[in-house]
């Protein structure tokens, strides 16, 4: 049924997924919404249309359709996700804590979920060049489990599906729709199978997509919040973020102990850059391996994807891939501002859940968890609208006596303390774990943001990488490749400048200072990640970054 529904979607020009403005009144056991088109648009309305086949996306869908059934009521219900199928898009490390799908779906230990490795060791090293110094953790891991997010999320669609959700992957929201009187009413995809000079080709297709839950830096969120005023309603301040890179390894079968966890810091990054390490065992002697590096690092010569090769290169590291194979790569920036940088999460016709509005737990290294109670906290305040007329602004209320605020309230110093650098952080982290317990009497402020903080590049000096070695490290094509990421040539950038000169005008001088002969600015949108981080650390913000046809991009599978 829903291949038949998708193939139907599919023969549309331009789609519409609309939302009613305001609540209806309580319906009858039954009732089925109406589908609708229009001569210039074909639209299908829907009670509730969620942009994102993430964990919160599938959460509040599946939340919503478990009300609908205990109440013998009936909502329409649509999940949209621009990846060619759920979970092509999705990165995470992922060492998952269990706690709000417990909540969910009780019973997932029984109904063949992908989690299946519980952590089996927990250890926290310090790297120096050459050394691995064992801490002790900060890590509770205990109960938690090491998975493949993009895994979590194919199974979640499939247990939405099952209660009715129509989910469609493929479709890329790039417009958010309005009333008369400004209420969003729903959204709009792009245009797909348009040629770069604006022509339709003969592989015309459509798009159709929803609201909100896109991730860290969603494009329609991001619109939302600032034209709402949102973060100046909620905690106040900027959002901070950091970029994640990630491989995943198949290793010798001597070397793979199921559910090991490794995080480190230090080596390579310096001591003004915040960022760390993870290791984690999964199954079928896989190893995801990854490097996050906070985006408010200082020097322009510096380069997460190389410092990430580089790391590989550490002895302690080394020695575990070495007789291995990489079999796939990714990207994907995190938000990392906290309780200090929550927007409030409502707006007239919707709300932001997950990462798009930013529940990342940075002490822990956890976000799924936040993400998929957001989700669920949003869906029975949907629940409540809709059927008994009450106003969304319940999310925002249920949210704060949720145990996500009073988690991330108890994590909200961490991340600002090293705005001090690597060891204040480190010493502060400790008393706000062990001594203070997270009940500090204060709360820290970010420092400046992430486009703000890099130097010029007078102030550096550049840095010499290694050359990739094709077989613990490797070049970006390469590893491009591993990502299954493409895109459709012959379309409109997707990565568009607010004003072409400043690239050579004002980057260039700035903060390159090798360049030779007459650079040229060259945008290759048909290898981007969709990791963001473009969009995030451009020190001007001249990068506006918007969704490319639906399907496009990576195409995860173990991520």
């Amino acid at each position: 049924m829903q291949r038949a529904i998708r193939a139907a979607a599919a023969a549309a020009g331009r789609a519409l997924l609309s939302a009613r403005a305001s609540p209806p009144p309580p319906r009858a056991p039954g009732w089925s919404a109406t589908r609708w088109l229009c001569s210039s648009r074909e639209a299908l309305s829907y009670d509730v249309v969620i942009v994102g086949a993430g964990p919160a996306g599938l959460a509040a869908a599946i939340r919503l359709k478990q009300l609908c059934r205990a109440a013998d009521a009936d909502l329409s219900v649509c999940v949209v996700e621009k990846g060619s199928e759920v979970g092509a898009h999705v990165l995470s490390g992922n060492v998952f804590e269990p706690r709000a799908l417990d909540e969910l779906i009780p019973k997932w230990r029984q109904e063949d979920a992908p989690i299946r490795v519980p952590v089996s060791s927990d250890k926290f090293w310090l790297l120096t060049k050459n050394q691995a110094w064992t801490l002790p953790s900060p890590f509770d891991n205990k109960g938690n489990y090491v998975i493949s997010l993009s895994q979590l999320v194919r199974w979640m669609a499939s247990k939405a599906e099952e209660l009715g959700v129509e989910v469609y992957p493929g479709f890329a929201a790039s417009e958010i729709l309005y009333n008369e009187n400004q209420i969003v009413t729903g959204v709009a995809t792009n245009d797909v199978g348009i040629a770069k000079d604006g022509s339709r080709r003969e592989t015309f297709q459509p798009g159709r997509i929803t609201l909100l839950a896109e991730g860290c830096r969603g494009s329609l969120s991001e619109k939302i919040i600032r034209n709402h005023k949102l973060r100046e309603r909620g905690q106040g301040q900027h959002q901070t973020y950091a970029l994640g890179i990630k491989e995943v390894w198949e290793i010798e079968e001597g070397k793979h102990e199921p559910g090991s966890v490794i995080h480190t810091v230090g080596w390579p990054l310096d001591t003004k850059t915040y960022g760390g390490s993870f290791l984690y065992h999964l199954d079928d002697r896989q190893l995801a391996i990854g490097l996050v590096v906070a985006l408010n690092y200082r020097n322009p010569f510096l380069s997460p994807y190389d410092e990430f090769q580089k790391f590989k290169q550490h002895p302690a590291i080394k020695k575990l891939l070495e007789g291995g194979t990489a079999i796939q790569y990714g990207a994907r920036t995190l938000n990392e501002g906290g309780f200090q940088s929550i927007p409030y999460p409502v707006f007239p016709g919707g709300a932001i859940i997950g990462c798009s509005a930013g529940f990342l737990n940075v002490p822990k290294i956890k976000g799924t968890h936040t993400a998929m109670k957001s989700g669920m906290l949003a869906a029975e305040a949907t629940f409540k609208a809709l059927i008994e007329g009450s106003s969304m602004e319940l999310y925002w209320d249920n949210l704060k006596k949720s145990w996500i605020w009073e988690e991330l309230h108890k994590a909200r110093n961490y991340r600002p303390a090293f705005e001090y650098g690597f060891i204040p952080g480190m010493a502060f982290s400790a008393l706000e774990r062990y001594i203070f317990k997270g009940k500090s009497p204060y709360t820290l402020k970010h420092g400046r943001p992430d486009h703000e903080a890099t130097d010029t590049a007078n102030l550096h000096v550049p840095i010499q990488y290694p050359k990739p070695d094709g077989l613990l490290t490797f070049d970006v094509p390469t590893s491009l490749y591993r990502s299954n990421t493409n895109h459709e040539h012959d379309q409109p950038p997707h990565l568009r400048l607010r004003d072409p000169t400043i690239p050579e005008r004002v980057n260039l001088p700035l903060y390159v200072s090798d360049e030779k002969g007459d650079p040229k600015l060259q945008i290759n949108a048909q290898n981007c990640l969709h990791c963001k981080a473009c969009d995030i650390k451009d020190p001007k913000q001249n990068i506006e970054w918007t969704v490319p046809e639906g399907g496009g991009g990576p195409g995860y599978t173990v991520m």
